[in-house]
């Protein structure tokens, strides 16, 4: 984490689990259970049917209401998750449409978080760089400097998604400074050093501390961990961890 330059976010992704009513009693128990001194902005994407009751409940705890997806149309949370590993896959969502739905997102002034990935093949034939740079480029094509400081970068190597895998913090810091590194040719240094990029594969309250301690790994997109109040809250406190 560098919080010179940028903000540290921790983000829930709980993809089609929990109930609207149960909302409530979670950010009840999660409230209880984060550190007094929080270093981070704190995000739980739910699906939309839960955003109304996630943006009630979570005002006085201070968590934000994101989304899981958005419509590259018009009409649509103060964040949304685009380019996650499963719409690419299950609905055939391509590059092209996450830069669209990116791009929609900026415009009604909500924060994009772009997620970005490799498979295990991939990475086994060492073109993880390869891929994940194309899908940076192409996710952040047409939008300006003024426009990428509201972005959020989010790696999720998708052979680490659900599996209980996780990549090692060298891994994981090496991929995340590349992808800063693409942004900086795109963007110049000073716009590259002020985004925030995440790591979303399978991080948990045992080994967020390790992974935040990465001078390019400003937070967590959480899955699994997202669902439970201690441990998500675990998570929260290991940003606190230069905060001294």
């Amino acid at each position: 984490m560098n919080r010179k330059y940028r903000k540290t976010v921790i983000a829930g992704n709980w993809k089609m689990n929990q109930v609207a009513s149960g909302v409530k009693p979670f950010i009840e128990e999660l409230k209880e259970n984060l550190p007094k001194q929080k270093s981070c902005d704190i995000v739980l994407c739910t699906p939309a049917v839960m955003v109304p009751a996630m943006i009630k409940a979570g005002k006085d705890a201070k968590v934000a209401a994101g989304a899981q997806d958005v419509s590259k149309h018009a009409k649509g949370a103060k964040y949304c998750i685009v380019g996650h590993s499963e719409r690419r896959q299950y609905h055939g969502e391509d590059d092209m449409l996450v830069n669209a739905k990116a791009k929609a997102l900026l415009e009604k002034g909500i924060i994009p978080i772009i997620c970005v990935g490799e498979s295990l093949e991939q990475r086994e034939m060492d073109l993880t760089m390869e891929y994940v740079s194309y899908q940076v480029k192409a996710a952040l094509y047409g939008i300006d400097a003024s426009a990428l400081r509201r972005c959020i970068i989010a790696y999720e190597p998708i052979w680490a998604i659900g599996t209980g895998k996780t990549a090692t913090a060298e891994q994981a810091q090496e991929v995340c400074e590349g992808i800063r590194t693409v942004i900086r040719k795109m963007y110049g240094a000073r716009p590259a050093r002020a985004v925030s990029i995440l790591y979303g594969g399978s991080m948990n309250a045992k080994n967020a501390a390790e992974l935040l301690a990465q001078p390019d790994i400003d937070g967590g997109l959480i899955g699994g961990a997202s669902l439970k109040p201690v441990d998500f809250a675990a998570i929260v406190a290991a940003t606190n961890q230069d905060a001294e």
